[in-house]
Order: structure tokens, then sequence, then C-alpha cells
């Protein structure tokens, strides 16, 4: 079983860990580094990938915001969701795709959050996670030579109307939420990271190797 590295990357702005994962792809991809997650909150910005871009989708002024590489539509970043970007080689037994990848994420998450009384699945309308027919987490990977960057989101605690006031590929106003806003209000992030590293080994087929602090500033800013 593969072992990853995890990066506590504490509270640090979008722009900031973008680069930096653009930085650990590049070492990834020429085997310097071994699978490493960053684990992350954002402050408040909404990211626009090129669906949302080439479809028009607006996003109201009151709401910072930042143009990425991935896939997909708009995404909301903030207080009270936990951020996981796996900088993977994606070459195991049943990754031989995108959508095999993008289900072992997805399952990952479903997994995490069964122990803790939540029970939660895939939706029809959109990829990510859903509650009681809302959704409360994003997936979205940007890959190059199957090395992945960005990744998922779960929305445990967040400010009140900041995600349901957003609409954007194909969902309506109020279809993504989180899950203290569905009742399940008792999560922190401290325990969905442990979760997360606790449930890979049966979701991603990878078992933890070593914890590591973000490095500020990151080397590409020296």
């Amino acid at each position: 079983m593969r072992k990853f590295d995890v990066i506590r990357a504490g509270i640090i702005s979008h722009e900031i860990v973008a680069e930096e994962m653009k930085r650990l792809q590049n070492l990834r991809i020429n085997n310097k580094i071994p699978d490493t997650l960053i684990l992350v909150e954002h402050p408040e910005v909404v990211t626009i990938g090129p669906r949302a871009r080439n479809d028009g989708v607006l996003v109201p002024e009151v709401y910072a915001t930042s143009s990425i590489d991935r896939g997909g539509g708009i995404t909301w970043h903030g207080p009270g969701q936990l951020v996981a970007y796996p900088i993977f080689l994606w070459n195991l037994e049943g990754e031989s795709n995108v959508a095999n990848i993008i289900n072992l994420l997805e399952d990952w998450i479903i997994n995490s959050l069964r122990p803790l009384g939540i029970e939660t699945q895939r939706d029809g309308r959109m990829q990510g996670v859903w509650h009681s027919g809302q959704k409360i987490s994003s997936v979205g990977l940007q890959f190059l030579k199957w090395v992945s960057r960005h990744g998922f989101t779960i929305n445990y605690n967040t400010p009140p109307g900041r995600v349901e006031d957003l609409a954007g590929c194909g969902l309506e106003k109020g279809t993504t939420t989180s899950l203290s806003a569905l009742g399940k209000g008792n999560l922190t992030r401290d325990v969905l990271e442990a979760m997360l590293l606790c449930m890979a080994p049966i979701s991603i087929n990878r078992i933890l190797g070593e914890q590591k602090r973000f490095q500020d500033p990151p080397p590409w800013l020296i």
C-alpha cells in the first residue's frame, strides 16, 4: 500500500496554496516527493473554473473571486470548510480513468463521515457528496501526467447563507449548503481531518506517512 505525506496548512489564502500545488505537482511528476495531501482552510473566496467562465456565470460582487484551471464551475471556499488537495500520482489498481478517481475521492468522503453518524451519498445532478438532497462536498481535479492538483471540500460549519446564496453549474441557489445547516453541527475540522486519514487505506489504498506543517513562506516566495 502506497504511503502519502500530509501537509497541515492551517488557514492560508487560496492563491498561495494554488502556487504551492503547482510546485508540488512538478516534484511529484519527477518522483522527488511521495504522494502528498494538503489539508487547509481558506479565507473566503469563490473560485471560477473554465466551465463557469465559458457559461458566463456571474458571481455577486460581495464575494472575492479567483480564476483557476481545474474543470468545473464555481466553488465557494471559506471558514467552516475543510479543503483537501491530493497531489497524488494516480496509477494504482482502479485508478485507470478520471471517473474512477473521482469515485474514489467521493467514497473517501462518504466513508469518513459514516463513523460520525452522517450518511451521505452521490447524486446524479453533479459529482460530489450529498446529504438529505443537498450538496455538502465538491470534487474537482486537474491532471498533468496523471498527477493531480486541486481536490475536494467538506462544508461542515460554513457561515449561514454564504454558500447557499451562490448558484452555478446548473444548480439552484440553496442546493449547496453545510452539514451544520442540515442539523449536523457538532463537527470540527480536527475530527474531519482525523477521519480522512483513518479511512484512507480502505478508500484510496494509501496509508499515512509523514505529517508536516506548511512552510511559511513557501520556497517559491523566498
